[in-house]
């Protein structure tokens, strides 16, 4: 009998062979996966919306559970996908950066819990989106991956199945309309929706948002339709129905942004009445107990009777041996984003009970930095017009604006996450203590992000997890340097001063980056880093320009033009170009795309010189 990944022997053999009196495999549940594209819990009446009926995710509540904090971990799809695909933080595994430019290998001895199942007997189907971005074989994960991929193709009426369909008509793509089509009636009436604080109020923005509640609507039918077709075949009390957003969505400030509106998804599981047993919950109950994406895999693994490896970093919230008092107890979900396409950042988050901390360690980048696909959306452009008009509210201004190191929302009292606590001295004690907690989280996985995306292609990809625990002690050295955003001026300008001396190159970039994210109060480091201009590493030299342009002291730009006719891997010159977007769009850098000679055009660097040769300096 041949073993297979994540499981024992001895639990191979008792799933294979059953119970000792029978020869026949012990009765095991399907499971489905409904999985509606970018919408995060606000646009559905069933979290509290105004709008947003959805009577057939209703109907599974009514037999099932609604998740009340459920995170998707990273508010992209190619992430938060590769995390609930393989149970593990993205940052760890090296497949953290949206439209990856390598597949990231998995940890030894780890595959999706897809093909867990599949080893053990289920017959696992996807219908139809993929977008992993772990090195994977289709047919490794799955029995079926296509539009017509069904349980019904399994090879035998009793065989366990797992389903995952994914729905699309929800997806960002849905608001890339046309001008012409604000006058296209929509079922909710613009005039009727309630715009959260951030969005400017404009018949632009009300259409949007009730467009998308419609999208939400069409998206409920077809999921009744699926789960009638599991009625009809007399596998409803046999299957968990997990229905969920795969992240948040899609109105402007959301999708991309660790903040709820990108995090936060709505879920619901239906609880078949064979397998209720299973479960220490009543059905029609919402529960409050934290889950996120890493922890489905392993559910799923439990709720099947399958070990799980210890490689993994979720925990199973539904099954034997998880009482509903366990669950009530969990409160924390960690949160990460890093590069969109083109466009570069770096934030982790924390959600603990009801405080959300934000550490953004890119803070001057401001969340407004130009993304090709996201201005595609006549509200994205319409925003940004209004704030280049200085027409925006405060609350609308901050997208554009440099960012805050740190952020601290109380989310019951602000669930828009637009009033930052994080200098308020009535909660310095919360701060500090969500400070620590994230730093240590960062630091626990080994967060590959605490190197540049070059260094992951280049080298750390080769075994992410393995050069994560090797490297811990310098990734420690690194966060120290980044924590200087947090403390003293006088504190941070002497540490800063001997990291820009240090013999480390990580410690340098690291240095040169900070300086940036403090902005004026370290002034007096101009001549130090100025001098790091000819540092022989391009990266240093690029955030070393990067720091001086922010100030707008000097001119960064024949460094900048240096580094991108020098280097020629697609990650150096993105990040290069990411400065350039920067520098030029929101401290006034006359960028000349003449002087460019690049070695490498393609890819993401494209989407870059595109925008950069249709537009100018604002």
């Amino acid at each position: 009998m041949r073993l297979v990944h994540l499981v024992s022997a001895t639990a191979v053999l008792i799933i294979c062979q059953g119970p000792a009196s029978s020869a026949e495999p012990a009765k095991r549940p399907n499971f489905v996966f409904l999985v509606s594209e970018d919408n995060s819990l606000h646009y559905m009446k069933l979290y509290g919306a105004k709008h947003g009926e959805t009577p057939s995710i209703a109907a599974l509540a009514r037999h099932g559970l609604v998740f009340n904090h459920a995170f998707s971990c990273s508010p992209v799809c190619s992430v938060a996908r590769s995390t609930l695909a393989t149970g593990i933080f993205a940052p760890r595994g090296g497949f953290q950066y949206h439209r990856k430019m390598q597949l990231a290998p998995l940890p030894t001895g780890v595959v999706p819990w897809s093909a867990v199942l599949k080893d053990n007997g289920y017959y696992t189907t996807n219908r139809r989106k993929t977008d992993y971005n772990f090195q994977h074989r289709l047919k490794r994960l799955w029995n079926e991956s296509s539009a017509r991929a069904s349980w019904r193709n399994r090879l035998r009426p009793d065989m366990p199945f797992f389903h995952m369909q994914s729905f699309g008509q929800s997806h960002e793509s849905s608001l890339h309309f046309p001008t012409r089509q604000l006058k296209q009636p929509t079922t909710v009436s613009p005039n009727a929706v309630e715009l959260p604080p951030y969005h400017p109020d404009t018949p632009t923005f009300r259409y949007t948002h009730a467009r998308y509640f419609d999208r939400i609507g069409v998206i409920d039918k077809q999921i009744g339709r699926l789960v009638s077709q599991l009625e009809s075949d007399g596998l409803l009390e046999d299957t968990f129905i997990f229905y969920f957003g795969d992240h948040g969505g899609v109105l402007p400030r959301s999708k991309g942004y660790a903040y709820e509106s990108g995090l936060h998804v709505p879920m619901v599981v239906r609880i078949p009445a064979h397998f209720s047993h299973l479960v220490d919950h009543t059905p029609g109950t919402r529960l409050d107990g934290f889950v996120s994406f890493v922890d489905f895999g392993p559910t799923v693994l439990h709720l099947a009777g399958l070990p799980l490896h210890p490689a993994l970093d979720g925990r199973p919230f539904l099954g034997r041996g998880i009482s509903a008092k366990d669950l009530a107890g969990r409160d924390e979900s960690f949160g990460y984003a890093d590069r969109f396409d083109e466009k570069y950042d770096l934030v982790r988050s924390l959600r603990k009970g009801r405080f959300t901390y934000i550490r953004n360690y890119q803070a001057f980048y401001p969340d407004g930095l130009q993304n090709n696909y996201r201005y595609r959306m006549l509200a994205y452009q319409e925003w940004r017009r209004l704030f280049r008009t200085g027409k925006l509210t405060p609350a609308q201004r901050q997208f554009f604006q440099r960012r805050p190191a740190e952020q601290l929302f109380d989310v019951q009292r602000d669930p828009h996450q637009v009033h930052n606590l994080a200098a308020d001295p009535k909660h310095k004690a919360d701060l500090l203590r969500l400070r620590r907690r994230l730093r240590a989280q960062v630091l626990k996985i080994n967060d590959l992000s605490l190197y540049p995306e070059s260094r992951l292609v280049s080298e750390i990809l080769s075994d992410p997890t393995a050069f994560g625990r090797r490297h811990h002690d310098e990734m420690v050295e690194l966060h120290d340097i980044a924590d200087l955003a947090l403390a003293a001026p006088p504190t941070a300008l002497a540490a800063l001063g001997k990291h820009l001396k240090s013999v480390n190159p990580w410690h340098r970039y690291w240095a040169c980056l900070t300086c940036s994210v403090i902005g004026e109060p370290v002034r007096p480091l101009v001549g130090p880093v100025t001098d790091l201009l000819s540092d022989k590493h391009p990266m240093v030299r690029l955030r070393a320009a990067e720091f001086l342009g922010s100030l707008k002291t000097g001119d960064p730009l024949p460094t900048i033009y240096d580094v991108l006719n020098t280097v020629s891997d697609e990650a150096q010159l993105l990040l290069a170009l990411n400065t350039v977007v920067y520098l030029r769009d929101h401290r006034q850098a006359r960028f000349d795309s003449a002087r460019l000679k690049l070695k490498f055009s393609g890819g993401q660097v494209a989407r870059r010189l595109e925008y950069l040769s249709r537009t100018s300096t604002p």
